[in-house]
């Protein structure tokens, strides 16, 4: 069973060709959150375990208490910004890509630095402090993610 719709739409490319596009449906959402967020825990989890000297155990039940509050989210986000930016009609050039992680991180922090100071019994601030690393590592993965996502997508949609 495939996660994208089947009801195809053709647009034109920045290259003047014809291009596939499959309105996104939810479950390709969430496929599209789990993925990103289990590949994101599989590179957090241990690398802030080591950078803060804490048990790996503490950082990945953090890292998943994040990842699902991410998820939830990333679901949420998208959608939105799906609708004021539909991918149909708006090109995703790197100066909206830019604005659409600046968008998610910004937000997530908002529902992050309680979790981060509550599960680690820190003060918000040191919560804040952490949320920035997560945040500089954080903001070129979700660029990179959701342009290896659609760029593999679109090469999925043209062989179709």
């Amino acid at each position: 069973m495939s996660v994208l719709n089947k009801s195809l739409v053709i647009s034109q490319g920045k290259d003047n060709q014809p291009r596939l596009q499959a309105k996104r449906r939810l479950p390709e959402r969430i496929f599209h959150a789990v993925s990103f967020e289990i590949l994101a825990l599989f590179i957090c989890a241990p690398t802030a375990a080591w950078l803060l000297d804490k048990p790996v155990f503490a950082m990945g039940v953090l890292a998943m208490l994040l990842s699902t509050t991410a998820m939830l989210w990333n679901v949420v986000y998208n959608s939105v910004f799906d609708f004021f930016w539909p991918m149909q009609r708006v090109p995703r050039s790197w100066p909206l890509r830019i604005g659409h992680a600046l968008g998610f991180e910004g937000g997530f922090i908002l529902f992050g630095l309680p979790i981060a100071a509550g599960w680690l019994q820190i003060s918000l601030l040191d919560a804040f402090f952490l949320e920035i690393g997560f945040f500089l590592f954080f903001l070129p993965y979700t660029m990179l993610y959701n342009w290896l996502y659609d760029s593999l997508r679109q090469r999925w949609l043209s062989r179709r």
